[in-house]
C-alpha cells in the first residue's frame, strides 16, 4: 500500500475525541483521514490506545478503539524494526528531536512519505526530506 502522508498519534486522537473543545480539530482530523491516502506506524497505534485509555476527558470509547484498529487494517502500518530504531536514533541526534518524534519521522521516511501531519512537532520543519505540517494552525 502506498501513502501520500503519514499521521501522528494526535490526528487519530482528535478524530475520535468527543470533548467539546476538540470539535474543530476533530473535523480537520476526520477530513485528513477520509480524504488522504495515509500511513501510520505500530508506534502511532500503541500511543493512540494508551492515550485513549488514560485520558478520559477525550471521551474515546472502546468502540472508537475498535474502529481505529479496523481502519488500521486498511492502511499501511509501518512496523517497528531494528533498522527503524537505528534510523530514529540518527534523526534524534541530527535534529535534536525526542526519540518518539524521531521514530515517527523515521517510519514516514522508510516508506517514502514526504509529509507528516502532527500537532506536536515543529510546523514546516524539514527533517531530511520529510516535512511536518500542523493541520490545526
Amino acid at each position: 500500500m502506498t501513502a501520500e502522508v503519514f499521521l501522528d498519534t494526535n490526528i487519530l486522537l482528535y478524530a475520535c475525541s468527543s470533548a467539546t473543545e476538540d470539535a474543530s480539530k476533530r473535523k480537520i482530523a476526520e477530513e485528513l483521514i477520509t480524504r488522504s491516502t495515509f500511513a501510520i506506524s505500530a508506534q502511532v497505534l500503541q500511543e493512540f490506545i494508551a492515550n485513549a485509555l488514560r485520558k478520559p476527558k477525550l471521551g474515546i470509547s472502546e468502540s472508537n478503539i475498535d474502529a481505529t484498529l479496523r481502519m488500521a487494517a486498511m492502511v499501511r502500518v509501518v512496523p517497528i524494526t531494528h533498522e527503524l530504531i537505528v534510523s530514529a536514533v540518527i534523526l534524534r541526534r541530527k535534529f535534536s528531536l525526542s526519540y518518539w518524534d524521531a521514530t515517527i519521522i523515521a517510519a514516514a521516511q522508510s516508506i517514502g512519505c514526504g509529509i507528516v501531519y502532527s500537532k506536536d512537532m515543529s510546523h514546516g520543519q524539514d527533517y531530511g526530506g520529510t516535512r511536518v505540517i500542523n493541520p490545526f494552525l
